[in-house]
């Protein structure tokens, strides 16, 4: 079966001085463990064979843990890991390293560790152990980093309400040869300073994709659909497209495809709350936007085009690196 890849390109949210703490001996050192590791991360989504991507997760995952171990590496961008996506929290708090194993056709698997900041440069990690596949009710499940719910995350929202922070997540999860989701979790920590992933945060009108208050959002549909779910921090809101079933059969998610209405979620005193209709402005027939084609009339590719995206991207990396750490889907 040919399954579809994807890479998870970060940018991280680091000032300048962010590596003011490292010294360069530290750095030299993960500099060389991130070669090490870069090989393996690839390995871990293109291995030919189920056994030679978990030899590869295996091996990254040790060698990984070694390198994290080397004072001060909460500062170092894993930057060339292109198959790891890596979030970091606005507050500087923790950042969050995610990827995914696919098994097989039937069976995928993420795993992840929340790397926290700590004053001394010493290591303080959370694993993240993917139970998603023996929740009895994932939507309504509240669990720490043992009993995590599991995805590959490109979005990090921090938001504060009642003087306390919290880490809304968007995921995104390769789920089986019939269907992906896409998930909304809110991460807070506890008094003992431990991860909870889950809570009462959403409030969301009862229909066939999701209930009314579920202790995460979790958007299953047919495998390739490619519905959006992201946060427009234009507008300040996190944006998915509505589902339908293709079929008419609303009981099998697989069947589940983007309608092209666009409903949102808004933070309002500590809860994400449903908004039922983003984008009201109906486009004039013949007045629709065209994209703008990247390959010729010849398949070539134009050069001119690429470049001035190349441009727009940085220019819009640039101004949003400040603000929060950006993972997009690839």
């Amino acid at each position: 079966m040919h399954r579809k890849y994807f890479l998870f390109i970060f940018f991280p949210f680091i000032v300048s001085s962010s590596f003011a703490q490292l010294t360069n001996a530290e750095k030299k050192v993960l500099e060389k463990e991130q070669v090490s590791l870069r090989p393996l991360a690839i390995k871990i989504i293109r291995g030919r064979t189920p056994e030679e991507r978990f030899i590869a997760d295996s091996e990254f995952t040790r060698t990984f843990v070694r390198a994290l171990k080397t004072p001060h590496s909460f500062h170092f961008s894993f930057d060339s890991l292109v198959t790891i996506s890596q979030l970091w929290a606005e507050d500087s708090s923790f950042k969050i390293f995610t990827w995914q194993l696919v098994m097989s056709d039937y069976e995928t698997r993420q795993h992840g560790a929340i790397q926290m900041n700590t004053a001394d440069g010493s290591l303080k990690l959370f694993p993240l152990i993917d139970k998603s596949d023996v929740m009895d009710d994932p939507e309504d499940s509240i669990g720490n980093n043992f009993d995590w719910y599991g995805a590959v995350y490109y979005k990090l929202v921090e938001t504060h309400s009642f003087g306390k922070n919290f880490y809304t997540l968007l995921g995104f999860d390769e789920n089986n040869i019939n269907s992906n989701k896409k998930i909304i979790d809110v991460l807070t920590f506890d008094k003992s300073g431990r991860p909870v992933f889950g809570g009462g945060y959403f409030s969301i009108p009862d229909n066939d994709l999701v209930k009314k208050y579920p202790a995460r959002f979790i958007m299953e549909y047919k495998k390739n659909a490619g519905p959006r779910l992201n946060f427009d921090s234009s507008l300040n809101m996190i944006i998915y497209e509505h589902l339908i079933s293709e079929t008419g059969e609303p009981q099998k998610k697989y069947t589940y495809i983007p309608d092209g209405d666009y409903e949102g979620l808004v933070w309002r005193d500590g809860m994400w709350v449903h908004v039922n209709k983003v984008f009201t402005q109906v486009t004039p027939e013949g007045h629709e936007p065209v994209p703008q084609p990247i390959l010729d009339d010849k398949g070539n590719v134009n050069e001119t085009i690429l470049s001035d995206k190349s441009i727009q991207n940085m220019n819009t990396t640039d101004s949003t690196k400040k603000e929060t750490p950006k993972n997009e889907e690839q």
